[in-house]
């Protein structure tokens, strides 16, 4: 068509199209088009569409040009620069643009204060916010619905919640867009129960809710782990006909899921007729927190056959099922899926396979996901101090922690941070830093240490053999020890041999947890080690009397995509005789070279001999074996654990990494081993 026939308002309309498309180059031709077709100034309304173009497009330069060649500039045309720079996050620009507005003696109107109250809120500017709320009841726009809900919202994001309230009571019309923001804003702050009572409030008034008031209120619900009243709210829209809407369906995925009730997650997911991506991603989520790591991973191999790109969000929770199922080659699959995705430098992704690596115990993968980061969130560096923490490499983890709390960008830590840290000094024998940091806790940062905490003082403590000083600082605990500040002290009595002590930790622990298997075992353990045998004996048969099973102690290996587990002189493998071929020939090298076993780990009351045989048939080193005979030289062995290694397999797995010359990584149920030329990287400290 030639451009002669293009009326003004065929031009305006190509513009509009430019937004809806979000093409520049539609938009600059079009632009051509008008400066080619019209010689005469242009009309107002072509102006005030090409500066919402350029600034909604984010061509903020361009979009100022216009408006600067506009002579009858009106409200119209700067309110579209300001949106369009609040649209793309320049918050800043828009609040100049709208004073350089008042400079001009232009009215804003009820278009133009949503996004100024929304600009201040984005740079957390309270004051500026009041000011433009002060002006708003100047001009007589403040009971404006739209005007009011944005500036409440304001007051909710700049955390000023009183002056929110009061405004809320004053508002004399309150639409959906209010309440749901009242709602959401409450959950977001953590006021859970405040939420909950203006959802009841908003249905008392006669308010009809949409899909974003359900989910709200369904997250408050969640937080405050409210299953019955949840569960109502669920019966009403079942009653409503809403349980139809996917957005409502997802957000009760994701509830059941916080509030451990995962197969009603499944039974909602089932329910949707077509699920979307956030409904695979709240399954996947769903999984992940109630511990069906394997599960996640399936539910997210279904979506890719299903058609879904991987989002940010299902990577991350595919990512941390990974890092649970301590599945290195699985995460490693994801971290390519996530750079051909394009969702790597997502700091959600990014801190999830900073925790992935440190928990598959591949710190040098967990560093290098750390450092190539473009932004670092509080999440990202409790990951990375994490992963130092697991290897017991206290001065790295002291180091980093220093390194995210000092200069001008410090992050303040949080409860995790310093369960991590004092994890790492717990793990290296750091008593001196470890007593800092738990001072530093309250000192510094008015954080009140919890449980977590003080388990870690306690296992500080007991580790570096002042096991009375571990009981005198739980006696002294201001709040009531549970059962892993007893445990840590009672796995402190076994490995300093404390059985005096041990005895009375553990009747503390069976008060606790009578039916847990573990506590009896270590007693027993501690009585045995100290030559008490018919102590020992007495508590396993106490063990049998009450019904008490100790869960049986395995180790797995991973070798070409399939698991291989074993138990203690376990013969069940179709490789075993290689297995006991292999185990011959290191039990002979090791001989040779001066190895002496430990028999006091075989816990029994046998000869000498029987013990040696008893403590060379562990599962670790059974795992270890099939290992060696199955994965090629020069690639590290991966060994996990369900129960903590013993003094003689971690003395044994030392010897044999300098005999046959590999790397030795074992992941028991407290930390990781690395095993390499004789030496481990808990320098015996564990």
């Amino acid at each position: 068509m030639s451009s002669s026939f293009l009326t003004p308002k065929a031009l305006g309309s190509l513009i509009e199209s430019s937004v809806l498309i979000r093409s520049l180059r539609h938009g600059r031709a079009t632009h051509a088009l008008i400066i080619k077709t019209l010689t005469i100034s242009l009309p107002s309304f072509l102006s005030n569409h090409l500066v919402n173009m350029y600034s909604k497009l984010d061509h903020q330069n361009s979009a100022q040009l216009v408006l600067s060649l506009t002579a009858d500039r009106s409200v119209v045309t700067w309110t579209a620069l300001i949106a369009g720079s609040v649209q793309n996050g320049h918050f800043i620009p828009a609040l100049e643009c709208f004073s350089n507005m008042r400079r001009e003696s232009i009215q804003p109107n009820d278009f133009t204060f949503p996004c100024a109250f929304k600009a201040s809120s984005g740079i957390r500017a309270p004051l500026v916010g009041k000011q433009l709320h002060g002006l708003a009841v100047k001009v007589g726009l403040i009971s404006d619905v739209f005007v009011g809900c944005s500036a409440f919202d304001m007051y909710c994001k700049t955390e000023i919640r009183n002056d929110a309230n009061k405004l809320f009571d004053e508002m004399p019309i309150r639409n959906l867009a209010t309440w749901n923001a009242y709602i959401s804003n409450s959950v977001l702050d953590g006021y859970t129960h405040d939420a909950i009572s203006k959802f009841v409030e908003f249905r008392r008034v006669g308010g009809s809710p949409d899909s974003i008031t359900f989910c709200a209120f369904l997250n408050a619900c969640a937080d405050t782990s409210d299953i019955l009243l949840g569960r109502q709210l669920h019966g009403f829209l079942i009653r409503n006909g809403l349980n139809n809407d996917i957005s409502v369906g997802n957000g009760l995925i994701d509830f059941y899921g916080k509030c451990q009730q995962v197969e009603f997650s499944e039974i909602v997911f089932s329910g949707i007729y077509k699920p979307n991506d956030v409904s695979y991603g709240s399954l996947i989520s769903a999984y992940v927190q109630n511990y069906e790591e394997e599960k996640a991973c399936v539910t997210f191999l279904k979506a890719r056959k299903e058609g879904f790109e991987p989002t940010d969000f299902m990577v991350s929770s595919v990512l941390s099922a990974c890092a649970s199922l301590a599945g290195l080659e699985l995460g490693r699959s994801m971290h390519g899926l996530a750079v051909k995705s394009c969702v790597e430098g997502n700091v959600y992704v990014g801190s999830a396979l900073v925790d992935m690596y440190g928990k598959c115990g591949s710190v040098e993968d967990s560093e290098r996901a750390f450092f190539v980061l473009p932004e670092r969130n509080l999440v990202t560096w409790n990951a990375m101090i994490g992963g130092y923490s697991h290897q017991g490499n206290a001065e790295m983890a002291l180091a980093v922690f220093e390194e995210m709390t000092e200069g001008e960008n410090g992050v303040s830590p949080n409860y995790v941070t310093f369960v991590c840290v004092l994890s790492a000094c717990s793990r290296a024998g750091y008593v001196k830093e470890g007593k800092k940091i738990f001072d530093m806790m309250r000192e510094r940062y008015q954080i009140e240490p919890g449980v977590e905490h003080y388990a870690c003082v306690v296992d500080l403590l007991g580790k570096a053999g002042m096991v009375e000083d571990a009981y005198e600082f739980i006696k002294s605990m201001p709040i009531r020890p549970n059962v892993s500040v007893w445990g840590a002290l009672l796995g402190a009595c076994r490995v300093h041999g404390k059985p005096s002590l041990g005895k009375l930790v553990a009747e503390n622990l069976f008060q606790l947890d009578p039916l847990d298997s573990g506590n009896h075992v270590v007693l027993s353990n501690t009585f045995a080690a100290a030559g008490r045998w018919d102590e020992a004996t007495y508590v396993r048969k106490e063990m049998k009397n009450v019904g008490i099973k100790k869960g049986p102690g395995c180790s797995w290996i991973q070798v070409k995509n399939s698991v291989h587990v074993f138990q203690a002189k376990d013969t069940s493998h179709e490789r075993n005789s290689e297995i006991q071929i292999m185990l011959s020939k290191l039990r002979r090298d090791m001989k040779s070279a001066g190895f002496i076993p430990n028999t006091n780990f075989a816990l029994y009351d046998l000869e000498e001999e029987e013990k040696e045989s008893e403590v060379w048939y562990h599962s670790e080193k059974l795992a270890l074996a099939f290992g060696l005979i199955s994965i090629s030289p020069g690639i590290p062995i991966r060994i996990n654990k369900n129960l903590r290694v013993c003094g003689d397999c971690h003395s044994a797995i030392k010897f044999i990494s300098g005999i046959v010359g590999r790397e030795i990584i074992l992941r028991d149920n407290s930390r990781f081993h690395r095993f390499k030329d004789n030496l481990c990287s808990c320098n015996d400290y564990w």
